[in-house]
């Protein structure tokens, strides 16, 4: 992968929420920081956004999810992704509404960084760049 490539961000909405202000504000401020973004838009299946992934050929996956389901939604695209052979290679963050009760257990199935509401969008930014599997 050339150097001058811009990191590819994938953002998909799993499940039946359908509230997308938020992702599309940080799919913006992501373009805005340099990124290419793909949104895959509302009521995606994980395994619609793996095969997007992989069509893609992205490096970072952003999963957001208000409607509560993100446990069992997120906990299936990392099973996806894994059989796909692309967990090691492709960064997943996720944002929403997510507890704090279950952010470790995000964490403990792949999920690297997780953005509630509010979060900077510099910060989501410069978290990818630092944690992308490739070199820039």
């Amino acid at each position: 992968m050339s150097t001058s490539q811009k990191i590819r961000v994938l953002l998909a909405k799993p499940g039946l929420d359908g509230h997308d202000r938020g992702v599309k504000v940080v799919a913006r401020a992501l373009r805005d920081a340099g990124m290419e973004v793909i949104y895959t838009g509302l009521h995606k299946s994980p395994e619609a956004i793996i095969e997007a992934a992989l069509q893609e050929d992205v490096d970072v996956i952003g999963l957001s999810s208000l409607s509560g389901s993100h446990m069992a939604l997120f906990t299936r695209i990392m099973e996806l992704l894994a059989e796909k052979e692309m967990a090691v290679d492709t960064l997943v963050i996720a944002g929403g509404i997510i507890p704090d009760d279950d952010a470790p257990k995000l964490e403990k199935i792949g999920i690297k960084g997780i953005f509630g509401p509010g979060a900077d969008t510099d910060t989501i930014a410069n978290f990818i760049r630092a944690n992308i599997k490739r070199t820039l």
